[in-house]
């Protein structure tokens, strides 16, 4: 599929050479298609390879390693808004009442995909 993405890229290319610029007189040497050409199949060869490896990472934390991960208020948790836990953030749910920015919070469950935090000073984390 990607290989058929970068043709038709390429032959979209060709044709807004060729016959779209040069109805506004603009002409482009065939050595400047070629070029520009060369460089997009380059570019697009690299952004798939990149791609794909990404695609291919297990994930760095799995949900249930989140739990006794401690982490900070991002947005208000009135019962639901973000914490940053490891440098990643996170949907979240207050296990008790409301949370503001910046508070400290303890990850004590998960609902789905998201996280049931709780305040870092009413428990004993472990790290």
């Amino acid at each position: 599929m990607a290989i058929i993405s970068t043709l038709l890229e390429e032959t979209a290319i060709a044709v807004i050479v060729l016959f779209g610029l040069p109805r506004v007189d603009i002409h482009i040497p065939l050595a400047g298609l070629i070029a520009v050409m060369v460089v997009w199949g380059a570019f697009s060869v690299f952004t798939y390879r990149v791609g794909s490896r990404a695609l291919a990472q297990k994930p760095m934390i799995s949900l249930p390693d989140m739990v006794n991960s401690k982490g900070e208020v991002v947005s208000p948790l009135d019962p639901e808004g973000l914490v940053r836990i490891r440098g990643e953030l996170w949907v979240a749910e207050s296990a008790r009442g409301r949370m503001d920015t910046g508070e400290e919070v303890v990850v004590v469950g998960q609902e789905g995909l998201k996280l049931v935090v709780d305040k870092s000073s009413s428990l004993k984390v472990t790290e």
